[in-house]
């Protein structure tokens, strides 16, 4: 039977009908194909700030100043002018040019130090609290010592974590790391889930986990890395206290003059070389799973050989580069190289995941970065590596290959269209683990609503070149015409409008 899809006729069929369960949302997301942009306001009067992005509740937006200091938050207050036809700018007032006529800001704070600076690439937001956070460091120092730190990666003397309430704008915690390197560029070092955070030191190869309180503190929960249960630390303390005991008790049995005995009277050293819990814990679930791959003890012991021993110190050098929550006890870990985990393109180096229960301790499952198994679970779960907050009424709608049959048809044509399918693979996975909150709910990148060309636009938040050419929405539903154009153009030269009128 056919049936209008004007914005008259969704109303009338949501009055009368009931939806299928669990479809109430997709099924009012489609009032988004009347609901669009079609109306482009050239030259407005912004101010000189640097725009970092609109909340995904619509609630804030979030600038900061030219001088990286302050943190400015404006409140959108949307739908400001209507026309009765079909818009044209000539229609609107003089004062829909400007900034002040679409936002209003709510306050001006101080966020960074003299010597500190905002990081305008990073935020986060808790959208059960409303709670934002901030980063800020000073500049980096490639010459500092290595002080048990990796080597080859850059020291910053301060970053510090800011946890503000956004609507008023107050400075609820702060958490401070001295002499350390965290990627906070698109968030790549830290993730968010729930109220759990995760902050990933690429220097000291720790991974600190925290948890925001509903009263807006930072309380270290746990920190995996030299350690990963709580009292390892406290037993291995103890442990290298009963050795030293033990080989004092030794020396003092022995001749007074001891060359003549061949051996050179020395306090034993207390620097005692281990690797980090965390190796401890993938080099053995790497060990016991070549060990139970062959049941032939000859054919076992060359099998470790091969595939374990000669990798040895491959596995040792790597350090972690990323990490995501899976859900609130499990983390996706990314290792690799020291050179890719300082690299802004870590494209071209070898790489391994790792899943990590917080828990038991133990690794789960590890995987090379050309790995089918991986890729397939992948493919057929991508949601699952979108950890997104159990009460989150946004971030659960974004497309994937996984639960849009259109995404899913361009995945296997440019599956199909690789030349070789290990490189296809590897291309695939170099996302994992994805950046917190780095991709957008907004309805208009919906691939079940519309359709685009991702290699201009996309739901990922990431820099793009601009283009000459209007980036086009189609409808995906008959008689998929054109919707609406967005222009890329240079900043403070356009202003796109949600102007609802009746279609």
């Amino acid at each position: 039977m056919f049936r209008r899809h004007n914005v008259a006729a969704r109303i009338f069929d949501r009055q009368i009908s009931t939806v299928a369960p669990g479809t109430s949302v997709h099924h009012t997301r489609r009032f988004y194909e009347n609901l669009v942009p079609n109306c482009t306001i050239y030259e407005v009067e912004c101010p000189d700030h640097l725009y970092r992005k609109i909340t995904e509740d619509g609630q804030y937006l979030i600038c900061f100043s030219r001088n990286h200091q302050d943190l400015i938050v404006y409140r959108p207050t949307w739908l400001s002018y209507s026309c009765k036809e079909e818009c044209n700018t000539n229609d609107l007032p003089q004062k829909a040019k400007r900034f002040e006529s679409f936002f209003s800001q709510l306050y001006c704070v101080s966020l960074a130090s003299s010597n500190e600076l905002i990081c305008k690439d990073f935020f986060l937001y808790m959208e059960s609290n409303q709670f934002g956070l901030f980063a800020t460091s000073t500049t980096q120092n490639h010459d500092a010592p290595v002080g048990g730190a990796v080597q080859g990666v850059p020291s910053i003397e301060k970053i510090t974590f800011h946890l503000l309430r956004l609507e008023d704008g107050v400075v609820l915690d702060q958490k401070c790391f001295h002499n350390d390197f965290i990627n906070l560029a698109h968030n790549m070092g830290v993730f968010l889930y729930d109220d759990l955070l995760a902050i990933v030191s690429i220097r000291y190869q720790t991974i600190h986990i925290l948890q925001i309180r509903d009263f807006g503190n930072l309380v270290d929960i746990r920190a995996i890395g030299t350690f990963c249960r709580e009292d390892d630390e406290l037993f291995l303390n103890s442990s290298t206290q009963s050795m030293l005991s033990h080989e004092k008790g030794k020396l003092h049995q022995l001749p007074e003059n001891p060359v003549e005995n061949g051996l050179h009277q020395s306090e034993p050293s207390s620097d005692y070389c281990f690797l980090s819990g965390i190796k401890q814990r993938l080099l053995s679930f790497i060990f016991r799973g070549i060990w139970n791959e062959e049941p032939d003890q000859a054919l076992r012991v060359q099998s470790l050989k091969k595939k374990f021993y000669f990798h040895f110190q491959d596995y040792v050098d790597l350090v972690i580069w990323k990490v995501q929550f899976l859900d609130r006890h499990h983390l996706l870990i990314k290792f690799g190289s020291v050179d890719g985990g300082v690299s802004r393109n870590a494209d071209q180096h070898p790489a391994f995941f790792a899943v990590y229960n917080m828990e038991t301790t133990e690794i789960a499952a590890f995987y090379q970065n050309t790995a089918d198994e991986l890729y397939l679970l992948f493919e057929q779960f991508c949601d699952h590596f979108h950890a997104t907050a159990r009460n989150s009424l946004y971030l659960n709608f974004i497309s994937s290959h996984s639960n849009n049959m259109h995404a899913r048809e361009q995945l296997r044509s440019a599956k199909n269209k690789a030349s070789s399918s290990l490189q296809f693979v590897k291309k695939m996975l170099v996302s994992l683990p994805f950046s917190c909150q780095s991709q957008s709910p907004s309805p208009y990148f919906d691939q079940s609503l519309f359709r685009f060309d991702e290699k201009l636009i996309s739901a990922t938040d990431r820099h793009r070149q601009s283009t000459d050419h209007p980036i086009k929405f189609i409808l995906r539903r008959p008689p998929n015409t054109l919707k609406f154009k967005i222009k890329t153009v240079s900043r403070n030269e356009i202003v796109d409008l949600l102007i609802p009128t009746p279609s």
